[in-house]
């Protein structure tokens, strides 16, 4: 048997330095996270790791008002924040707007949900509709709350005393007892969607089959919403809770535009105090200082609620 050799028929093309294929570092090749996890680490650590640090650094000096220098004295601020008593207050002020602010808008949210958990013609434009206060922005929300509230001309005001429901002697916001729940008001009214949307996107996700089954064993609307409902949306309530409960606890924009933390220190919080420290009195060390301490109060009442209600992310 006579083999034959069929000639090969490729030619070596010489290639340039131009036209050979590069090859990359595995780092900077999309089999790796390293390029899509750059960007957002070097906005974090920018925005976020490096003000942290340099907060911590200055709360290790003691501010000196009449030369305006900072003096190296680690335990300076930590110590006058614990003799504060408007620390103290600010700290009242704000577990108060925080938790009266979450049971509002949780329950609001909640109920608002159920009422538009409807695939009816009209019911996509409502839910579209209840996401238009979350695009305003919170001072623009406060300056138009504080308008309503007036006592001279305000909408809210007005309508209230008209109604009898109000004395005109008291205005809303100048009143030390009132002033609180004005500036709830404005946040009530611009986050509720928000906690609308967690709970409706909740309540689509529930199965149907749990409910089919109530409704043929004779089970009535609320025994269906005790029992199946809520035990299976308490996770998500829990996690919208959570992330709601953190920003509320850095309340800044409302106290500031509304009431200036007056009448007296009647809405001051944790934020508004530093905000005070830091631009008027220009004791940046001991306005860090209070905004580590605010901190360090979200860090540990957040791992309390994590741990009671044992939130999974």
């Amino acid at each position: 048997m006579v083999s034959h050799q069929v000639p090969s028929l490729a030619v070596d093309v010489p290639v340039s330095d131009t036209t050979r294929r590069r090859v990359w570092p595995r780092f900077l090749t999309s089999e790796h996270p390293f390029p899509w996890l750059a960007p957002i680490t070097a906005l974090i650590l920018a925005f976020g790791v490096y003000p942290l640090l340099y907060a911590l650094w200055l709360s290790f000096f003691k501010r000196n008002p009449i030369t305006r220098m900072n003096v190296f004295n680690p335990t300076w601020n930590w110590g006058k924040l614990i003799a504060d008593e408007r620390v103290w207050g600010a700290i009242g002020h704000t577990y108060l707007y925080t938790i009266t602010a979450l049971l509002i808008e949780l329950c609001l949210g909640l109920a608002i949900a159920l009422l538009l958990d409807s695939d009816r013609k009209g019911y996509g434009l409502l839910r579209a509709l209840m996401t238009l206060p979350l695009v305003v922005p919170p001072a623009v929300t406060g300056m138009m709350f504080l308008l309503m509230l007036d006592g001279s001309f305000g909408v809210i005001s007005t309508g209230l005393v008209s109604l009898g429901l109000w004395p005109p002697q008291h205005p809303i916001l100048a009143s030390g007892s009132t002033a609180l729940a004005g500036v709830l008001l404005a946040d009530i009214w611009q986050w509720t969607p928000f906690m609308v949307l967690i709970m409706l996107a909740g309540l689509r996700a529930l199965p149907k089959e749990p409910f089919e089954a109530a409704a043929i064993d004779g089970a009535t609307t609320s025994q269906a919403f005790f029992r199946l409902t809520l035990p299976m949306l308490s996770k998500i309530i829990a996690l919208a809770v959570l992330i709601r409960g953190v920003d509320l606890f850095r309340i800044y924009d409302y106290v500031k535009v509304m009431t200036d933390s007056g009448p007296g220190t009647a809405t001051e919080t944790l934020t508004s105090y530093a905000g005070t420290i830091y631009f008027k009195n220009a004791d940046f060390p001991y306005a860090s200082t209070i905004s580590l301490f605010t901190l360090l109060l979200v860090i540990v009442t957040s791992s309390i609620f994590i741990k009671l209600f044992k939130v999974r992310f």
